[in-house]
């Protein structure tokens, strides 16, 4: 995500200031959305059961078609919560976070679905939560002894870690905030050419989605379903 991320961090308090009512609590209402679904988008495991249908029972090719229907959907509402450039700042910043947040976890959750992982159970949430972070990020935290273990080892973990449910809401929290504050910067260059903003948001989410399937199509390797 290179400079846009860096300058997101710089900028953190402003995403703040923009979305003052995002709680860690709204990631968590994201995820269960995304794994049981809201008003037009089907549940992850519908979605994921579909595409393995359409793919001859491929898992493989049903993981790269999940991964690029939600690149498209990522792109999409990056597009049109920030073609407004800053002036609608205050209204489009939590929905363009509530979307992301949304697309992502049910990418993730998908995926997961079809290498034979349990989506309902809290462990897997947190993993879920934990390649939404990305593998830098993930990384990160454990060499800070934040967190126990990449998304793999915390979905198999022996014991379910409540305090963990808090930590990765709030991680996931601030970082989908970091890179819209990211997104925003660059919205200030380009803010005489407002359409400018759509195509900066709908690569930058759509990018961000394909980097995040990929972390999860890799760390999530196969176990046998029960």
């Amino acid at each position: 995500m290179g400079m846009g991320k860096e300058l997101g961090r710089w900028l953190g308090p402003q995403a703040h200031r923009l979305a003052p009512d995002l709680t860690t609590s709204f990631i968590h209402e994201a995820l269960h959305r995304a794994v049981h679904g809201i008003g037009p988008l089907p549940p992850a495991a519908t979605v994921a059961d579909r595409k393995l249908a359409d793919s001859g029972g491929d898992v493989k090719k049903a993981i790269s078609e999940i991964i690029e229907l939600h690149v498209r959907l990522a792109g999409a509402q990056g597009f049109a919560t920030n073609i407004g450039g800053l002036t609608l700042a205050a209204v489009t910043v939590p929905a363009n976070i509530a979307g992301l947040a949304m697309i992502q976890c049910r990418m993730v959750a998908a995926i997961a679905h079809l290498r034979g992982y349990d989506i309902q159970d809290p462990r897997m949430r947190n993993a879920i939560l934990g390649c939404v972070l990305g593998e830098d990020d993930v990384q990160r935290l454990i060499k800070k002894k934040l967190i126990p273990a990449p998304p793999m080892a915390i979905a198999t973990a022996p014991a379910y870690d409540p305090n963990l449910d808090r930590l990765m809401a709030a991680e996931v929290t601030s970082e989908l905030l970091t890179r819209v504050a990211g997104k925003r910067t660059a919205n200030v260059i380009a803010r005489r050419v407002p359409i400018m903003g759509g195509f900066i948001g709908a690569g930058t989410d759509g990018y961000a989605t394909w980097q995040i399937g990929r972390y999860a199509d890799r760390e999530l390797l196969s176990r046998k379903r029960v």
